[in-house]
C-alpha cells in the first residue's frame, strides 16, 4: 500500500517528443505530483518489466500511445498481458492517441487491460483526475 508521502511512478509510452513534453509539463502543475518515466520506444518499457532487477521501479499507471513503430502500442498491450500477472501488481494501462478511429476505440474498451482511451492532448483537469483517483486507491480510499 502506498504511504501518502510517496510519489505516483507514471510511465508514458511514447515516441512523440513534443506529447511527452507537454505530459511533464502538466505534471509539473498538478497538485499531485508523481514521478514520470518516458519511454520513447514500447521495446524498451517491455524489456523494463521482463528485467526483474528493475521490478521495485514498476509504474503506478501507464500511459500508452498506439501508433509507434518497431512496437506498436497495441504489440505492447498484448505483451504486457502476458507478463503483467508476473508482476504482482494491477497497473492501470491508459491509451492516449490522436485516433479518432471507431475500430480503435471500440478495440480499447473491449480490452480488459486498459482503463479508458484518451484523445490527445490530455488536459490538466482530465490529468488531476486520474492522478486523484489513483492516489485514493492506493491508500485504501476509493469505494
Amino acid at each position: 500500500m502506498m504511504q501518502n508521502d510517496e510519489m505516483l511512478t507514471i510511465w508514458v509510452i511514447d515516441d512523440d517528443n513534443i506529447f511527452t513534453f507537454g505530459f511533464n509539463k502538466l505534471m509539473q502543475n498538478s497538485a499531485l505530483k508523481g514521478q514520470m518515466i518516458v519511454f520513447n520506444s514500447a521495446t524498451t518499457a517491455i524489456e523494463q518489466f521482463t528485467d526483474q532487477t528493475k521490478q521495485a521501479r514498476l509504474p503506478d499507471v501507464m500511459f500508452v500511445d498506439i501508433n509507434m513503430p518497431v512496437m506498436s502500442g497495441w504489440e505492447f498491450i498484448e505483451k504486457f498481458g502476458k507478463i503483467s500477472a508476473q508482476t504482482g501488481k494491477n497497473i492501470p494501462v491508459y491509451i492516449i492517441s490522436s485516433s479518432v478511429a471507431l475500430n480503435d476505440i471500440e478495440r480499447a474498451k473491449n480490452n480488459p487491460l486498459i482503463t479508458d482511451y484518451i484523445l490527445k492532448p490530455i488536459d490538466q483537469d482530465l490529468l488531476n483526475a486520474i492522478l486523484s483517483t489513483l492516489r485514493g486507491s492506493a491508500n485504501g480510499l476509493a469505494v
